[in-house]
């Protein structure tokens, strides 16, 4: 069996997180993907998914693989990626996030604006409560919800100093089975596995966790799949039928 080498960055904010640039739009995304080689392009706004349609249309026209999905903050403040196939599934995972959601207001003087746009770049919504909060979930709850949807689990930046599964519960639950570890652009895996060397036994992607428009696509993992299907990217991820994925 021939594999392809796709180039991806599966951690991307765009303006819709109150934490992102307001640059970060969908057209500059797909764009910047195309001149940086990025063929697989994860969207993950905070405890949202309602830019990431739009983006997967944009994608579709451009030979872009746009996984659509969300950082979702657990109860215990761990951050956590979840992805799901299609629409259906995402209208699902949506739900379940603005369900979970603490009514917050957000500030947009305090924490930035929360708006999602259209292809013309106009916004045609605002997320009225703060999505940087963490959800009425465990870690545990949102894996299973994630698995019920076929959906791909990975525990984000672990080797940061907040809002990390190592960050905030100093290791990995023994019932929880991720499909991968990320680790941030500047991660030094070697030293990380001497650190904590039972890690070894998980799988890693690399991300840029991009929240500004020169972060997107510096940094990410090569997945080594048939083609470019949102099935081979979770196969790599997961290790299975000769997919896998290297880190850059």
């Amino acid at each position: 069996m021939e594999l392809g080498s796709y180039r991806g960055d599966l951690h991307t904010h765009t303006l819709l997180s109150p934490c992102g640039d307001i640059e970060m739009t969908p057209e500059f995304i797909v764009r910047r993907a195309r001149e940086k080689g990025c063929s697989i392009v994860g969207i993950t706004d905070h405890n949202t998914t309602r830019q990431a349609p739009l983006i997967r249309e944009l994608g579709m026209e451009n030979d872009i693989l746009v996984l659509c999905g969300a950082e979702i903050t657990t109860r215990e403040e761990v951050h956590c990626l979840g992805f799901v196939e299609d629409q259906e599934r995402l209208d699902m995972l949506q739900e379940y996030l603005s369900k979970h959601l603490p009514p917050i207001p957000n500030v947009p003087e305090k924490f930035g604006y929360q708006v999602w746009v259209d292809r013309d770049e106009n916004i045609v919504g605002e997320e009225e409560y703060l999505l940087i909060s963490a959800i009425d979930q465990s870690i545990e709850q949102i894996e299973s919800f994630i698995r019920s949807l076929d959906g791909i689990f990975v525990l984000a930046h672990i080797d940061k100093s907040r809002y990390s599964v190592l960050s905030q519960l100093g290791f990995i639950p023994f019932d929880l089975t991720p499909d991968a570890l990320e680790i941030s652009p500047r991660c030094d895996l070697d030293q990380l596995l001497q650190t904590h060397k039972y890690l070894s036994k998980y799988r890693f992607i690399r991300s840029s966790d991009a929240h500004y428009q020169e972060d997107f696509a510096t940094s990410g993992s090569y997945f080594h799949i048939k083609e470019l299907t949102f099935a081979e990217v979770a196969m790599a991820i997961r290790g299975q039928e000769g997919r896998f994925v290297s880190l850059n």
